[in-house]
């Protein structure tokens, strides 16, 4: 973790202090591809809270992150109360929901895996039923095309810029994603994951599903967040459960399994292609190599993806551009980790 300059540092007490926590004592918690910063927070009475430290500026997440949560709340599900914020320091004090993470109560016990992702499947159906707050961006085919671009430059390109590869990606993919597009707009978590769902057997429903990490959240489709937590780039889901997920999603959402079949694979694609991107400029540019060890995982859900029809064009391109992360190649991307400026 990056340590606070003394202006942050000073921000941060007086924060506390406002708050009624300056006497807290602080353990850093785990944080996540982002510049983003955790500390769980204990009073001298015993209360539990979580700091949340962002770059204040030009990063608004811990505004944004407020007002989804409030927005979410709304609707009965658990996110993390919001206690203070100023987001113009990058700080909210939320909450501790506590440590059962989906993915570390699976590791624990493997026979949870199916009950909590049942859970989470009907949490995000209900969700669902709810169109997506007006405020939040909603981009179009050609914007989520765009967003593949770190695909060329950083993968393919190893961070040298691909500006022919990225147009020729994204203009394979535009076309599936506007029919992947064409139907009512929902809130999407975007990093909808098993280390961002926390267990909450004590509450009843779907609110024993709690969320975290949704600053990034957008007016996007249905299947966006559902394929995110299929196609996990961080873990392996037991044999036939990811379609025994779908299938549930399917019933209750009322959504033709052909039809979700299609919009799983075409945003999976730009979803997995964007990873692929983001995990190899995570080590060359950020000095991150574990996300290397994770690429073979997200090559293996796009090649899924891609074996859908409407992605034979996509297909044709990535077989011809996109190396298969051999030993070779993930070694070459760690042994450039931190050397690559921004292309």
């Amino acid at each position: 973790m990056h340590a606070l300059t003394a202006d942050a540092d000073t921000s941060r007490r007086a924060f506390l202090g406002a708050a009624g926590w300056g006497a807290a004592t602080s353990v850093p918690l785990a944080g996540d591809a982002s510049a983003r910063r955790y500390e769980r927070l204990t009073n001298p009475d015993g209360r539990r809270a979580v700091l949340m430290i962002a770059p204040p500026a030009p990063d608004d997440s811990t505004g944004r992150f407020c007002i989804v949560a409030a927005h979410l709340a709304g609707l009965g599900l658990s996110v993390p109360t919001i206690h203070a914020a100023a987001p113009e320091d990058g700080l909210a004090l939320m909450e501790d929901l506590g440590d059962a993470v989906f993915a570390r109560e699976i590791t624990r016990d493997a026979t949870c895996e199916a009950p909590l992702y049942t859970a989470a499947i009907d949490m995000l159906a209900e969700l669902h039923r709810h169109p997506a707050p007006t405020d939040l961006a909603a981009p179009d085919a050609a914007q989520m095309a765009a967003m593949i671009a770190p695909a060329a430059d950083w993968y393919a390109g190893r961070g040298r810029a691909r500006p022919d590869l990225a147009r020729a990606f994204a203009s394979a993919l535009a076309g599936p994603l506007e029919a992947a597009l064409d139907g009512p707009r929902v809130l999407a978590h975007r990093d909808f994951h098993a280390e961002n769902l926390i267990w909450l057997p004590q509450r009843r429903g779907v609110a024993q599903v709690g969320l975290l990490d949704f600053q990034d959240a957008f007016a996007g489709p249905p299947a966006y967040d559902l394929v995110s937590l299929l196609e996990d780039a961080r873990r392996d889901l037991a044999p036939g459960l990811a379609e025994a997920m779908r299938e549930r999603y399917s019933e209750a959402t009322g959504t033709p399994p052909e039809a979700l079949a299609r919009d799983l694979s075409v945003l999976g694609a730009q979803r997995n292609l964007r990873i692929l991107g983001i995990f190899a400029r995570l080590c060359l540019h950020f000095g991150k190599p574990r996300y290397v060890d994770l690429i073979p995982r997200v090559r293996a859900h796009l090649d899924t993806d891609l074996a859908h029809p409407d992605l034979a064009a996509l297909r044709a391109l990535t077989d011809a551009h996109l190396p298969a992360p051999t030993p070779d190649l993930l070694e070459e991307l760690k042994s450039r980790c931190l050397k690559i400026p921004t292309p």
